[in-house]
């Protein structure tokens, strides 16, 4: 690399087994939106609401100004828990909890407001949610479950008189799961004298292990209903002239129910499109279904073959039974998708509901492909069911041969995947390092490079450049670059809910209309939402959809994944790194990539010691049950 400063929800047949259980829908009720997008960067306030909603946050504002909950969370406050979230607050002040970025002291306050005297450390209510809140806190770091004996301790920690009471007050609610966790037969487990093991007691919100049983049985249905698409003749016609790794690639997604292509995303991209396009012509009903809108559109769509994104192919619809922040899907177990061949790229960025909500819309029969690169990242969801289905070893696993690197960017990420930051020659500064001392300076540097460097020196115009870092909060994260990108490329004073016409937005949390990491551009808005024009079409989003919107010039590495860019700025701070989300960033340039190296030493420390946090999860094991 070349140092320089120039050019710097759930499916219906989930939700009938889960979240519209009545028991299950309060778990999912509670739990919904807590994992919407990042909650260190508060969303703009959404546009004028309709009449019903702003009944109930007049009837919220009135019981936060009366008992000192700043007034800005209202607004989240009543997206998380719905209109009539005033009345539930007052009965259950704890239940605040659930709204992202409330702490427990703070809930603690508000109930000592609510309920006075009676607000005491061992109210059941207090319990009961501070359970529910230990696992969701868990589920931000992506663990689907947690040792029971970890909650209690962090509840005696939190003063609460009786732990145990606390969690069985959850399991009555069925907000929480008690699942048992089998020990695994170590070398003295045959040994006469060993004492067994006991099995592990492992708690988990509802949401996600009801989740994750349901990706299980999908995975498990697929991979026994299947049957070759085709016949071996034809399967040997297709297969003649190809490499051996192409060839295992065609053989596997036509044989198996389930399987799993890695690879590098160009080389993935290939082999997907000319797969699937050989069987689409062998008149199989063949898709490929992309992250975003604009990542499908990257993609040649082969003759016969559907290729869209998988937000859109599930068919979103609004139901208004759905839980608050929860978009759910037409296409389901009662409604399959009308596919025998379907591919998914970046599914290493599928969390465990929209896994359950993909597997379960499969029909019978049908063979799933997922694709991913080499040590993707995790989903930012909870879970890890890529992973955890290739650690089952109940599927079949390809990887295609690393090809000879194309330019500089597919060196760079060749060595990073592989846990080295190394050097290249890019005379055609198709990758650039720009130093900054401080995350102040890792501000100022990205825009400059976004509105002057990279479009001059190189041609790409700003709306092509896309800024991502490794989070939403702190100095050099996306909250701070889109408040310094909006005042040079489109100041305002917010008319729409905190947008202006012009603005780039991102979706943190998904859409009907939109997916997670689609970007679009303001248009306008008024009472009735905010007008978006997404890379599929304008689109209104609604008031009470708005919040899931944030500033899109500079957005997540998990929000960006699986979306490429002839330009990308990488403002790589000390904090939040790891080998694959710097191979994530990194890959996600097309022509340029400007690394604003703000972490000093941390940054190549973090792609030789890999830095990815373990994760506690169930997948693996409910595969092979």
């Amino acid at each position: 690399m070349t140092d320089s400063t120039e050019p710097a929800s759930s499916s219906p047949s989930s939700a009938e087994r889960a979240a519209r259980a009545a028991a299950a829908m309060r778990a999912a009720e509670a739990a919904a939106g807590a994992l919407d997008g990042p909650r260190d960067e508060d969303p703009a306030p959404p546009p004028e609401p309709a009449r019903g909603a702003r009944d109930g946050l007049r009837a919220l504002g009135e019981l936060f100004a009366a008992t000192g909950v700043p007034a800005p969370l209202a607004a989240r406050a009543a997206a998380r828990l719905g209109p009539d979230a005033a009345d539930r607050l007052r009965a259950d002040p704890w239940r605040l909890l659930a709204v992202p970025g409330v702490r427990p002291p703070q809930a603690d306050h508000f109930a000592r407001a609510v309920l006075g005297p009676d607000a005491g450390p061992g109210d059941v209510r207090r319990g009961r949610a501070l359970v529910l809140h230990l696992l969701m806190e868990a589920a931000r770091g992506g663990h689907t479950v947690t040792p029971a004996a970890e909650v209690v301790s962090a509840l005696e920690r939190a003063r609460v008189p009786d732990p145990r009471r606390a969690v069985e007050a959850a399991l009555e609610e069925a907000e929480v799961l008690s699942l048992t966790e089998e020990p695994e037969f170590g070398d003295d487990a045959f040994d006469e004298d060993a004492e067994p093991e006991e099995p592990e007691e492992m708690l988990g919100a509802a949401r996600w292990a009801l989740a994750e049983e349901a990706a299980a049985e999908g995975f498990q249905r697929l991979t026994l209903t299947a049957a070759p698409l085709l016949g071996d003749a034809a399967v040997k016609g297709l297969r003649d002239g190809l490499p051996e790794d192409r060839s295992l690639a065609l053989t596997a997604a036509l044989r198996t129910g389930v399987s799993v292509l890695r690879g590098a995303p160009d080389g993935v991209a290939a082999a997907v499109l000319g797969i699937a396009g050989a069987a689409a012509g062998e008149g199989l009903r063949t898709a490929v279904a992309a992250p975003t809108d604009r990542a499908a559109a990257d993609l040649a769509a082969p003759e016969g073959v559907a290729v869209t994104s998988l937000h859109r192919l599930l068919e979103p619809r609004d139901d208004p039974a759905a839980a608050p922040g929860a978009v759910v899907y037409a296409r389901g177990e009662r409604s399959p998708l009308d596919l025998d061949l379907l591919f998914v790229t970046d599914a290493a960025a599928l969390d465990v509901e929209l896994c359950a909500v993909l597997a379960e819309a499969c029909p019978d029969g049908a063979h799933l492909v997922l694709c991913a690169e080499p040590g993707a990242a995790p989903p930012a969801g909870p879970g890890r069911p890529l992973d955890d289905l290739e650690a089952s070893e109940t599927v079949p696993v390809v990887t295609l041969d690393a090809a000879p690197p194309a330019g500089p960017l597919d060196v760079l990420a060749e060595a990073v995947r592989g846990g080295d930051l190394a050097a290249v020659d890019a005379p055609g500064r198709e990758v650039v390092i720009v130093p900054a001392a401080d995350p102040g300076e890792a501000v100022h540097r990205a825009v400059q490079l976004v509105t002057d460097s990279i479009p001059r020196a190189l041609g790409i115009p700003v709306e092509d450049v896309q800024v991502v870092a490794p989070a939403a909060g702190g100095p050099a994260g996306t909250g701070a670059l889109n408040a310094a990108l909006k005042a040079r490329l489109n100041p305002g004073p917010g008319a729409f809910g905190g947008m202006d016409p012009g603005d780039r937005v991102v979706v943190a949390a998904p859409l009907p209309c939109a997916a997670v990491g689609e970007t679009g551009a303001v248009t306008g808005g008024g009472p009735g939402g905010l007008d978006v024009e997404f890379p599929a079409g304008p689109a209104v989003v609604s008031p009470a959809d708005a919040s899931r919107l944030r500033h899109g010039w500079a957005v997540t590495v998990a929000q960006a994944r699986g979306t490429r860019r002839p330009g990308v700025v990488a403002v790589m701070p000390p904090e939040g790194l790891s080998r694959p989300l710097v191979a994530t960033a990194f890959g996600l340039a097309r022509r340029h990539l400007s690394v604003v190296q703000a972490a000093g030493p941390a940054l190549a420390r973090a792609v030789r010691e890999d830095g990815a946090a373990p994760r506690r999860t169930r997948l693996a094991t409910l595969v092979t049950q």
